[in-house]
């Protein structure tokens, strides 16, 4: 399942050449996540409920072309890879042409009250089904 949102960035978000700051990036993949979740029918809202978190421990970017301010862009999250124990989402950013300027990935956690590494599968088996039905 592919979650698509649209993005604007906003002025206080670019460096002094009206390029998009690479620290935005870390942000807008949350947000990805954030609708990725709200789209499966399984918001974070519900999933901390449980008293589980998820916690990042990975992160890469690739800048293929710069976004710029006044330059709408959608982005698209994907759910590539899931365990009892982490999954991996990829970004991808497209400009107002379609062109793929920026890919993203990152590796999450799942985490029990304690914050310790849980395995989901064997916690909450009807989230980690939402989940895997909705991989890459």
């Amino acid at each position: 399942m592919k979650s698509v949102m649209t993005i604007e960035p906003r002025y206080q978000e670019t460096d002094q050449m009206g390029v998009i700051h690479h620290s935005v990036y870390p942000i807008w993949y949350e947000m990805g996540r954030v609708k990725f979740c709200d789209d499966i029918g399984i918001p974070f809202s519900k999933i901390e409920d449980q008293n589980i978190r998820l916690a990042m421990v990975e992160m890469k970017s690739t800048f293929r072309k710069p976004s710029k301010f006044g330059e709408t862009l959608t982005q698209r999250t994907l759910l590539i890879a899931l365990s009892g124990v982490q999954m991996n989402f990829r970004y991808e950013l497209f400009n107002k042409d379609n062109e793929l300027i920026h890919i993203g990935e990152t590796r999450l956690v799942w985490l029990n009250e304690q914050f310790k590494p849980t395995n989901i599968e064997k916690s909450n088996p009807e989230i980690f089904k939402i989940f895997n039905k909705n991989v890459e």
